[in-house]
């Protein structure tokens, strides 16, 4: 049984990773931000099922964890990946202010 929630605990998180990168990109509270979180629950009851873990009280914590952790994991990424990008922007427009002088 500890597997099965380990498993389905993991199935949680890779589900919610992309739907976090998601949700970064819109703005806090709106329609879209909502239904980023909300969107992946029917899975997460899925895969509740799936693993046969039915609704007992000890695996809340668990999958709760893994659900917002996946989603906070997703949001990580976006982050740091825009400020690469905005970094990689400003050292090329620097290096076109050089290169005209």
């Amino acid at each position: 049984m500890e597997l099965n929630l380990l498993f389905a605990a993991l199935s949680t998180f890779i589900l919610n990773v992309p739907f976090g990168f998601i949700r970064q990109g819109f703005k806090k509270f709106s329609v879209m931000w909502f239904v980023c979180i909300h969107a992946p629950i029917p899975f997460v009851i899925l895969f509740r099922h799936l693993f046969g873990l039915g609704f007992q009280l000890y695996t809340y914590p668990i999958m709760v964890s893994a659900f917002f952790l996946g989603q906070f994991a997703g949001k990580k990424i976006r982050i740091r990946r825009n400020t690469k990008k905005s970094l990689a922007e400003e050292l090329q427009s620097e290096e076109i202010k050089k290169d005209q002088l």
